[in-house]
């Protein structure tokens, strides 16, 4: 799975992509949907053609909830940056395009919308000359209508490459979960949720919150439990003994040893023309008061009360509260700084941290891969070429080349194996896969599957593209598949499932695999097919009757009755009386 967050001023179809996406309403408060407002954070997902996962954090677009966007955007990897054909470049397109330039984030799509309304080319030009100098410059753009279709399939193609494109996950890193929602579900308990950036977490696992230690009584990762799951990944975390006004957005989950910092010092990107000495900073999901203490021009420490658990290479954006105005990024170079306590220590700090802001992007880079780190290198003594000289390197080991090799082939046919015998559920175990190698640590996993021409996925490793399959059901399954493209809203009859092999297991299956719709009396359809009579059911004059429906979508009584329903539970239709119903805009 991919996480993708979206950033845009109000009112220009965020939340209306996202539905258009995925089918899910990501508007979660009945005062959002009623007012048509994105308040809080949202959240969304679909699968693409690839059979990648994709997740969005859809983020409100209005001024005054600046604090909540942000809170979207600092643990994401990319953004799907949105403007109006109709309304062009506004004062939140450039507010959220600063907090993405101060994050960092260099992994994006410009999506134009409300292309039915307006010629896309103004708004695509006057926002590419916004973006010519920050880091999405030169990403791909795709101009959509979301309430037509119109573009849909091409952005889920630009999703596709984008996704391609993002960095390496780290499944076997330590946890750092930025908190963004903390609820309680009866008969379950505290559940706190969060995209998982790195490392694992494992029902049963023992996780840090502040000031206690509390276990994993479940997880849950779009709308499905798991015994574990892997970054990247938006998770649901079901806590033992913690109630859930003990934890709020901006608490972090942890596992693994982190030093908590009251005071970093940092590299400012882009530097600010002034920067005052009080500000608010956010970083993660959370958000504090902060005093800045300048050193030079481009660089900065920056204090606060309650410790956070950062490092090096975390970054950081700088806000004046008063002006509700993004001022800068920073990134931490120093989690745990020296105390300038003599006469000419900031300025000596300051080309301390000029050396070092060399050294960081280098260093994220083996920390992530899992190489050795220079520290070992010294301890084993020699240069790095020297020591490193034939030998493959991953993570705090050296392994001989023909062994790493070895590993790579038997994991590839460990994992071919798993796939045949398991159709269901084709993607491997990381436990599973490291037993029947006989790794000396897990956590050479990873790199060994990069090696080997897999992917990892959720705590699982599969070849590229493996997706479930019904195993002998699978021919019939396509077969509805391909009758569905053709005609979406003409269901099967009972018995043709049955003659394809298609029974009431076998149809849960392909629902839980996101291959089926299930209206109720194995009524099934496509799981596009909501969008798509959404797009023909907006066209008819409104209000429209079951009849008329039924004659727009070229189907039955029995099939139409029930998508109706469909539709109205999901808020898309509004039923006016016994024989009426309207799209909801």
């Amino acid at each position: 799975m991919r996480v993708i967050a979206t950033a845009g001023h109000v009112d220009h179809g965020k939340s209306t992509l996202v539905r258009a996406l995925t089918g899910i309403e990501p508007d979660r408060w009945a005062e959002e949907r009623a007012r048509g407002l994105t308040i809080d954070l949202g959240f969304a997902w679909t699968r693409l053609a690839s059979g990648e996962e994709v997740a969005f954090v859809d983020v409100p677009g209005h001024e005054r909830f600046i604090a909540n966007m942000l809170a979207g955007l600092g643990p994401v990897p990319a953004v799907m940056l949105v403007v109006a054909a109709d309304e062009g470049w506004r004062a939140q397109s450039q507010e959220h395009l600063d907090a993405i330039t101060a994050l960092g984030i260099s992994h994006g799509l410009l999506v134009i919308t409300r292309k039915d309304l307006a010629d896309p080319a103004p708004a695509l030009g006057q926002a590419r000359e916004r973006l010519r100098s920050t880091p999405l410059a030169g990403c791909e753009a795709v101009s959509v209508s979301a309430m037509t279709g119109d573009g849909v399939e091409e952005l889920r193609g630009a999703l596709t490459r984008l996704i391609a494109s993002l960095p390496a996950p780290a499944p076997s890193s330590r946890v750092r979960l930025w908190i963004d929602r903390s609820f309680t579900i009866r008969g379950a308990g505290t559940v706190v949720t969060g995209t998982l950036e790195s490392g694992t977490l494992r029902v049963g696992d023992r996780v840090q919150l502040p000031g206690r230690t509390v276990g994993i009584r479940a997880l849950e990762s779009l709308g499905q439990d798991h015994p574990q799951v892997s970054a990247p990944a938006r998770v649901a975390v079901n806590l033992r003994d913690v109630a859930a006004d003990e934890v709020v957005r901006g608490d972090t989950l942890l596992t693994g040893a982190w030093h908590h910092s009251e005071v970093v010092d940092v590299a400012l990107n882009p530097v600010p023309d002034r920067l005052p000495g009080h500000l608010m900073a956010h970083v993660g999901t959370t958000s504090r008061a902060v005093h800045v203490r300048l050193l030079g021009t481009r660089f900065a420490r920056i204090s606060w009360r309650a410790a956070l658990p950062l490092q090096a290479g975390d970054r950081l954006v700088l806000r004046d509260p008063g002006q509700q105005r993004v001022l800068a990024g920073a990134v931490v170079l120093d989690a745990d700084p020296p105390d300038l306590d003599r006469r000419g220590a900031a300025r000596q700090r300051a080309a301390e941290l000029e050396d070092a802001s060399h050294h960081l992007d280098p260093a994220r880079e083996v920390h992530r891969r899992g190489w050795m780190t220079r520290h070992d290198l010294q301890l084993l003594g020699g240069s790095p070429d020297e020591v490193l000289a034939g030998v493959h390197r991953s993570g705090h080991y050296l392994i001989d080349g023909e062994v790493w090799e070895g590993w790579a082939e038997a994991l590839r046919q460990s994992v071919a194996a798993y796939a045949a015998t398991n159709p269901l559920r084709p993607r491997m175990p990381m436990a599973a896969a490291a037993g029947v190698l006989g790794l000396p640590d897990r956590a050479l996993l990873a790199p060994l599957a990069e090696d080997a021409g897999l992917e990892l996925c959720e705590g699982h490793v599969a070849r590229p593209g493996t997706r479930p399959t019904l195993g002998p059901a699978e021919p019939g399954l396509v077969e509805i598949e391909r009758r569905l493209a053709r005609q979406p809203f003409l269901a099967p009859e009972r018995q043709e499932l049955t003659e394809l092999g298609l029974g009431p297991r076998q149809i849960a299956a392909a629902v839980s695999l996101g291959r089926l719709l299930d209206l109720g009396d194995q009524i099934v359809l496509a799981p596009t097919a909501p969008a798509l009579a959404m797009r023909r059911l907006a066209s008819l004059p409104q209000p429209f009757t079951t009849s008329e429906a039924r004659q727009a979508l070229d189907t039955t009584r029995r099939v139409v009755i029930p998508l109706l329903e469909h539709l109205d539970h999901r808020g898309w239709t509004r039923r006016l009386d016994a024989g009426h119903r309207e799209v909801v805009r």
